[in-house]
């Protein structure tokens, strides 16, 4: 039986990373944001690559579901790198058939990051609303969530690994650790506008703090953010 691992995630939170530590596991397939064609074709929001992208992919989001996230796998895990706010409105039964990861990081940086490609970012635009969604209903069913904070991810990628995997019944491949550099088969077509710093790496790069300015745009969405940072943090593996 194929264990399918969703990793809901905002942007700029080493997703990409993430999936390229999965990606090095032999029993592992690798899915790159199913749903982002979904996402821009819905909401219309501009992206880099947009119209490449909504080309790239099926638009229709429950097509996606049954086609792709529901679909048959050679490898007994699939591991699907997911935006949490490509869920909209989305019947979410979905999320019942697998593991759901959610990945977070302290909001100033991410926004920081985040206002490079998109200047006039929104809440909406970071998906956390999406995350406590997602996170208060795995709570209600009487499941422990499983939260990865990237800074933690970053200090001690082995323990936060090891204790992922243990936590999914699943044994820690020290392939995990590293990755060749440059891009990936997996990789959309999105991958040019937004990778470019992972495809330098090599495996996971120490913490380096970001001490950058965020514009008014980013600025107006902290309060929000940092509230929401602060729940999911609450249930983050530690080390």
């Amino acid at each position: 039986m194929t264990l399918r691992i969703n990793m809901w995630s905002s942007p700029r939170n080493l997703s990409t990373a993430l999936m390229y530590s999965w990606r090095q596991r032999g029993d592992t397939t690798v899915v790159d944001e199913p749903l982002y064609a979904y996402y821009l074709h819905s909401t219309r929001r501009s992206h880099p690559g947009d119209a490449e992208v909504i080309a790239s992919q099926q638009t229709n989001g429950d097509a996606v579901v049954a086609d792709v996230l529901l679909a048959d796998y050679a490898t007994p895990v699939v591991f699907f790198k997911q935006m949490a706010k490509h869920l909209l409105t989305l019947d979410r039964g979905f999320l019942g058939a697998g593991a759901n990861i959610l990945l977070t990081r302290e909001p100033r940086e991410m926004l920081s990051s985040l206002q490079v490609q998109l200047p006039d970012v929104t809440i909406d635009d970071t998906g956390f609303t999406e995350l406590l969604s997602i996170l208060d209903g795995l709570v209600a069913a009487g499941n422990e969530p499983i939260v990865i904070d990237s800074t933690t991810l970053l200090r001690n990628p082995r323990s936060v690994l090891t204790q992922l995997c243990e936590r999914l019944n699943l044994d820690f491949d020290d392939a995990m650790l590293t990755w060749p550099a440059g891009p990936k088969p997996e990789d959309g077509v999105w991958a040019k506008h937004w990778y470019d710093r992972v495809w330098q790496s090599t495996g996971w790069e120490p913490y380096v703090p970001k001490d950058a300015e965020l514009n008014e745009a980013a600025a107006a969405v902290l309060p929000e953010a940092q509230a929401a940072y602060d729940r999911l943090a609450e249930y983050a593996i530690n080390i």
